[in-house]
């Protein structure tokens, strides 16, 4: 009797904000006849280029890249259309033959692909925007403490001052009548028919904070005010990355909250405090194959090749 075929091979590259994402994934890409697939969720979207880090065109030349620059300004791309898209794309990969290679930061949108997400109820504006008006009249503790009555233990995971899980959870308890806790244990429709490499970069963090800081800093030289003001002239508060990080604080320094002086190392410590709670979530994925380095250093590189190779053979 004929063997079974294995699995085509999806490998998947995370880790912190800066840590040289790219780069690696460039490398094994060109390295194995790959496609790009990104996971971060900001890069999605068009117009938002100086502050989003995305691969340039030259890279994006190099190799197929999928899922940049299409989402629309003022649209919202939630982790469940995330992860149907990415799917898509990933089979569209598996039939040329390719190598899958998945890229990206957002913690939230790589387990809705990997591993599926709960059977939560659709999102509804006019109810988020009743608990938005609550955070600015009594502050986003307030909307703790609710969700702590509701689902005590979705409210342990969740911390007090991240105002978009608080409305997410609430409305998900709300909406649905049913702890949001108890839905994560029903109806995950996990990702199948491949074999999941992950790989990730653990750089030093002194050496990582620096790379962030000099990263911000590069923003900033190469516009990010001025691009952040035409967005906001051209869609208003309606276009949703305009609340992420360097374009929040571009933002205050927009509106005189900051001055340009302030804006930077405000942007900076953002930033550095985003790579910490990317670690902190990416330490809980499993089965990650940990490379202590940038991905931009050539040993990293080679250990990350042979582990492909491994995997692929």
């Amino acid at each position: 009797m004929a063997s079974a075929q294995p699995e085509p091979l999806l490998v998947v590259v995370l880790g912190p904000t800066a840590s040289g994402k790219t780069a690696l994934s460039l490398a094994l890409a060109e390295r194995f006849h790959g496609e790009i697939v990104n996971c971060d969720s900001v890069a999605m979207y068009r117009e938002f280029d100086v502050g989003t880090a995305k691969a340039t065109p030259s890279e994006r030349a190099r190799v197929p890249h999928h899922l940049l620059d299409c989402v629309g300004p003022t649209s919202h791309i939630s982790a469940g259309e995330y992860s149907r898209q990415a799917r898509q794309v990933l089979e569209e990969v598996k039939t040329r033959g390719h190598l899958p290679i998945l890229v990206g930061g957002t913690g939230l949108y790589l387990r809705a692909l990997l591993e599926g997400l709960f059977p939560g109820p659709q999102r509804s504006e006019e109810l988020r925007e009743r608990l938005r008006e609550r955070v600015e009249s009594r502050g986003s503790g307030y909307l703790h403490r609710i969700l702590r009555r509701l689902d005590r233990e979705a409210s342990d995971k969740i911390h007090a001052n991240d105002t978009p899980k608080l409305i997410r959870a609430l409305e998900v308890c709300l909406a649905s009548r049913q702890k949001m806790t108890e839905l994560w244990q029903e109806g995950r429709e996990p990702l199948r028919g491949f074999h999941t490499l992950r790989l990730g970069l653990d750089p030093n963090r002194q050496a990582l904070y620096e790379r962030i800081n000099r990263r911000a800093q590069e923003m900033f030289e190469a516009g990010l005010i001025d691009e952040t003001r035409r967005l906001h002239e051209k869609y208003g508060d309606a276009a949703g990355p305009l609340a992420s990080l360097g374009y929040k604080q571009a933002m205050q320094s927009i509106h005189g909250e900051l001055t340009r002086e302030q804006a930077l190392p405000a942007a900076q410590q953002a930033h550095r405090n985003y790579a910490k709670r990317q670690m902190t979530w990416f330490r809980r994925e499993p089965e990650v194959h940990w490379l202590c380095g940038f991905g931009d250093d050539a040993q990293i590189q080679q250990k990350a090749t042979d582990l492909v190779s491994g995997h692929k053979s």
